[in-house]
């Protein structure tokens, strides 16, 4: 070979980066310390204030302790097997799936109601908008006292309506054990119909327009391009919904405190999972029996939120 083709084999070409300069480029450390030091914190943040106190809530669930959480002694599995032996466990776990049931029915009615929000043309969106979404700002506590008005046995609206329409003995719905539960899930249903039309209209607008009109043109109906166009397009949102849905009525407590309340003929009756972690752990003092029932929550959410993973890739349209 001769000397100039031994240079030009072994000269960088005009214009690329030496060997050198791509190693410096390509280097996972060529940006220093920096993420490190602020993903750090944050996981320091997350790891201190959600995953530790779930790890110190499975040590205790395995542990009894005084009144004041001192003196912890290790009883193995008795907390669970005390749990499963309550006679308001069976019920308890029967109001709380009851509950979440009725509130993914708002689901399906949020797309309806979403959809014709959205509907092209039609003036004033933003006041609809807000009409739905105010019942989500307003504080629980405070409508749940308006629904009790409503609920009243003897001069509510709803009984009141009732009679006029010919029923002679509507019930008292929040006093009467098998009519309280579904009461208090309307409540649930009604309230949580803003968030869902807010996240769903979000999703509509990203519906690109020339999808309906390629429809349209092809002879589709209002109905069918609602069927086949708008709910594909849409099951990413209303994937999200159903996941954030069954975790909020796996968490039923402040509804029931508000409606129900101490006193109430059919609070033992109405009792959801949180509800019995309450009565265990901040009413009865007993600190492992709560964090075992607490266990047992985290469990039906992780398990349900599982399955609702797998299943979503049959159903849900990422395009």
């Amino acid at each position: 070979m001769s000397e100039a083709g031994a240079r030009g084999a072994t000269a960088p070409r005009p214009g690329s980066a030496s060997p050198k300069g791509r190693r410096r480029r390509g280097s996972p450390t060529s940006v220093g310390a920096w993420p490190v030091a602020f993903i750090g914190l944050l996981m320091l943040g997350v790891a201190v204030f959600y995953y530790w106190p779930i790890v110190k809530n499975i040590i205790t669930s395995f542990q009894q302790t005084n009144a004041f959480g001192g003196d912890p002694q290790f009883v193995g599995l008795d907390n669970y097997k005390s749990l499963f032996a309550e006679p308001e466990i069976g019920s308890a776990i029967g109001n709380t799936l009851l509950y979440t049931l009725i509130l993914l029915i708002g689901v399906p009615l949020s797309v309806a109601i979403a959809s014709m929000v959205e509907l092209p043309g039609l003036r004033g969106k933003s006041v609809y908008r807000m009409i739905y979404f105010l019942p989500y700002l307003a504080m629980p506590m405070a409508v749940a006292q308006v629904w009790k008005v409503l609920y009243n046995g003897n001069f509510g609206l709803i009984n009141q309506f009732l009679r006029v329409v010919g029923v002679d003995d509507p019930p008292y719905w929040i006093v009467t054990p098998g009519f309280a539960i579904v009461a208090v899930s309307v409540f649930g249903l009604w309230c949580s119909i803003g968030f869902n039309v807010i996240i769903l209209s979000s999703g509509l607008k990203g519906i690109p327009r020339e999808l309906h009109e390629a429809a349209s043109i092809d002879g589709a109906t209002g109905v069918k391009q609602f069927r086949w166009v708008t709910v594909p397009l849409l099951t990413p949102s209303i994937f999200f919904l159903s996941i954030t849905t069954t975790i909020g009525g796996f968490q039923l407590f402040d509804a029931l405190f508000a409606m129900i309340g101490r006193g109430n003929p059919a609070e033992p009756k109405t009792r959801s999972l949180v509800s019995l972690f309450y009565r265990q752990a901040f009413v009865d003092s007993n600190q492992g029996a709560g964090a075992a029932t607490a266990i047992v929550i985290l469990l039906f959410v992780a398990i349900v939120t599982v399955i609702q993973f797998i299943g979503q890739k049959k159903w849900v349209n990422y395009v």
